[in-house]
């Protein structure tokens, strides 16, 4: 019962930050500024990006709930704040303020903090760990549509 309970808890915060994000981005993909980026060859569809995060939230949520309800230590914690503050971010100095190096900085750092999960965690979560994969997977894709952006801009 009590892992039940955390995936609730995970997918309201993890719910909460691509909200939080939302409003942060200003008018994001839809904004001018946008719309006119030199933007990678592999740029998915603007569909793809709520679908994308919708199963990545419930994946991470799932995937949170059986790590807390498993592994004792405050490192966790410490990482999936991280990780929220980064992954909220992202978006404002991307959308709302067009920082597209710093952009850059974040979704490194917000990679290289789910990789930490995605490895570090691994032996103990077992097939749990796939749960993980399309949030991390995504992070190398997204890193590499924010590079070309900053490289081509």
């Amino acid at each position: 019962m009590k892992f039940f309970r955390y995936i609730i808890l995970f997918l309201i915060i993890n719910f909460g930050a691509l909200a939080i994000g939302t409003i942060l981005m200003n008018n994001g993909p839809s904004s001018e500024w946008y719309l006119n980026l030199n933007k990678a060859p592999w740029t998915p569809p603007g569909w793809f990006f709520g679908f994308a995060w919708t199963t990545i939230m419930i994946c991470f949520s799932i995937y949170m709930a059986k790590l807390v309800t498993t592994t004792k230590g405050n490192l966790i914690v410490v990482l999936f704040t991280l990780q929220f503050i980064f992954n909220v971010f992202w978006n404002y100095f991307f959308f709302k303020n067009h920082m597209i190096f710093a952009s850059l900085i974040v979704i490194i750092t917000l990679t290289f903090l789910v990789g930490i999960f995605t490895f570090n965690y691994r032996l103990q979560l077992k097939k749990y760990t796939w749960l993980i994969v399309p949030y991390f997977s995504w992070l190398i894709v997204a890193t590499s549509l924010n590079a070309y952006v900053y490289l081509n801009n």
